[in-house]
Order: structure tokens, then sequence, then C-alpha cells
């Protein structure tokens, strides 16, 4: 079951005006329940210690905090779970964290429905839209291709890439099951405005 409500906002700390826990509490506070840790190019001590700290505050206001691509990580500290690239197995990641969230990323319809068949919780598929955040992905799926790999799995797909409030219920309205947020949260000169606004969305 994805966290309710179904917005996930995922770390880039190179596009944030503040700390990335001071963004996360600011998400926290607004009413967001699922946070991820990006950041795969920091040592890893520093990855493990920032990861510390924002599973404390997610404990403290009832969020689930993942991390990406890590597993060891998420089963040494307890995370919420962990966000696998396309290439990885959701069900060897089952076996590390049995109770935990398992999500992995697809770039196709086709590629979100065999992730999903295999056992993960959700996908993130991306990117919808152009975005600046994720580069080197191709061009924008668009709104079509959401709803194909909505229609071709019962399973939970996520909206990531470009999801901002212009077109996040296009995108519900599409088939997915939540939104996936980074550079729309990172950048806000607000994040905790930014994230109830787009919860404001989820929620009609």
């Amino acid at each position: 079951m994805l966290p309710a409500p179904p917005l996930l906002v995922i770390s880039d700390r190179t596009q944030v005006k503040r700390s990335l826990p001071e963004i996360a509490a600011a998400a926290f506070r607004a009413g967001c329940r699922w946070f991820s840790l990006r950041e795969k190019d920091l040592p890893a001590a520093e990855r493990r210690e920032l990861l510390r700290a924002l599973l404390e505050l997610g404990r403290d206001h009832g969020a689930i905090v993942t991390v990406h691509d890590d597993i060891d990580d998420a089963a040494a500290i307890g995370a919420g779970g962990v966000h696998l690239p396309g290439s990885g197995d959701p069900a060897a990641a089952r076996q590390r964290l049995p109770g935990g969230l398992i999500g992995v990323s697809a770039h196709s319809p086709a590629e979100a429905a065999a992730q999903l068949a295999a056992g993960a919780d959700y996908v993130t598929l991306s990117p919808i839209f152009l975005t600046d955040s994720k580069p080197g992905y191709g061009p924008a799926l668009g709104l079509e291709a959401l709803a194909e790999a909505a229609r071709l799995t019962a399973g939970p797909v996520i909206a990531l890439a470009g999801i901002d409030e212009r077109n996040a219920a296009a995108c519900l309205a599409a088939g997915a099951r939540g939104i996936a947020v980074m550079g729309e949260i990172m950048r806000a000169a607000d994040p905790e405005a930014a994230v109830r606004r787009l919860l404001a969305i989820i929620k009609r």
C-alpha cells in the first residue's frame, strides 16, 4: 500500500535553497508522508548520516522515508523501503526488506508492467514531461504513455518528471496512482506551501 497521500518527494541537493532536512521537515509539516533520499554521489558515510536524520524527522511526522538504490543502508538503518533503478530486482530487495516499500524506476509502459509483475510495490514512470531534474532519459513520454501503463497493470504507477501544479491533476486523471516531484519542491522558495498546493490537487 502506498503512503497516503500518494505524493513522493525525491531529494536533489543540487537544486536546493536550504538543507535537505529543512526541506523534508517543511514537506512533512505540509502533510507529505513520503520522502526519498536520492543523492547517489554522496560519500557513503555522509549519505548514511543524512538518511538517519531524515528517518528521525519522518518518525516525528509518521512519514515513510525511503532511499534510492542502497538496500544495505535501508536494511541496516531501518529505512521505510528502497527505490531501485530499472535494472533492479524487487524480489531480491524484498528478501532484505520484507516489510519495506519497494519501488522501481521505469521508462516505458512495458517496463512499468514488468517490474510490477516482478513484485515491486510501485513504479515511477518517467519522464512524463520534460524536466531539468532528469536529463538523459530521452523525449517526454506524455500522458498517453502514462495512461497505457495504468491500463497494462493494476499496480500503482507514479508519474515522475516535470510534474507541477499545472499538470498534476492531468496525470492523476490519466491513471497515475500518485505523483513524484523533485525540482518543484527542491527549488521552491517556500517548500511547505508548494507541497500544500500539490496535496490539495491530489485530494481533489
